[in-house]
């Protein structure tokens, strides 16, 4: 049985229209390249026919998997704790070598967006500050040493 996955409000919604967007808008688009294609002639010798079809077959498996993962989407609850860096949080650090501010959300690996500040909590920095409070230092080991940062603050 496949796992829950938990998630924002916010990120369920934006799985939701993307969703909506390969159902409809996609979907025409590719029917309509398919009609094009097939109006060159004969298809068994037609590129362009073949990678529209192979477009389609794409489009329906990401469909698929997309259902498949809202069905699992557990949205989180505004109640969590904000006592501990949990999925959710959002958490202002100090770098303690550089003494840098930094501030990421923790979020699921389907929301996560670097370019938004919204890191995974299966990433390495993600799970090292999992279950850390306020005034905690977290010690993270990553490929390149070891990362430390005081948790200043935690929001929801």
């Amino acid at each position: 049985m496949a796992a829950d996955i938990y998630m924002t409000q916010e990120g369920y919604e934006k799985l939701v229209g993307e969703l909506e967007y390969l159902k409809t808008v996609k979907r025409r688009q590719l029917a309509k390249a398919i009609g094009e294609a097939r109006a060159y002639g004969d298809i068994s010798e037609n590129a362009e026919y073949d990678a529209a079809k192979d477009a389609q077959a794409h489009n329906e498996k990401e469909i698929m998997e997309l259902e498949d993962k809202l069905s699992r989407v557990r949205i989180l609850d505004k109640n969590i704790p904000k006592d501990q860096v949990l999925i959710g949080a959002k958490v202002k650090l100090l770098d303690m070598d550089t003494q840098e501010e930094l501030e990421y959300t923790l979020v699921s690996d389907l929301e996560a967006d670097y370019n938004q500040a919204k890191i995974s909590v299966s990433s390495p920095v993600g799970s090292g500050l999992l279950g850390h409070k306020v005034n905690e230092v977290a010690e993270i080991k990553i490929p390149a040493g070891i990362l430390k940062y005081k948790i200043i603050e935690i929001t929801r």
